[in-house]
């Protein structure tokens, strides 16, 4: 699973997002920056920036009992 914080783009952010393709993160991330954090024009390096801060979700430890 890919995950992004939106926190560590914007300061503050608490919104996050997974899903199994880093498309797809981008694809939510970006509308994130629309709604709502009002950009109208995604740059190239806003992707980038993005892209760069999708990380690999660590795997839970489930207990064994």
């Amino acid at each position: 699973m890919r995950l992004f914080e939106c926190g560590t783009l914007v300061p503050g952010c608490a919104w996050h997002t997974r899903a199994d393709e880093d498309a797809e993160v981008v694809r939510r991330a970006v509308e994130h920056m629309r709604t709502a954090h009002g950009e109208t024009v995604i740059r190239e390096n806003m992707i980038d920036n993005i892209k760069a801060r999708i990380v690999s979700e660590p795997v839970q430890q489930r207990a064994v009992s």
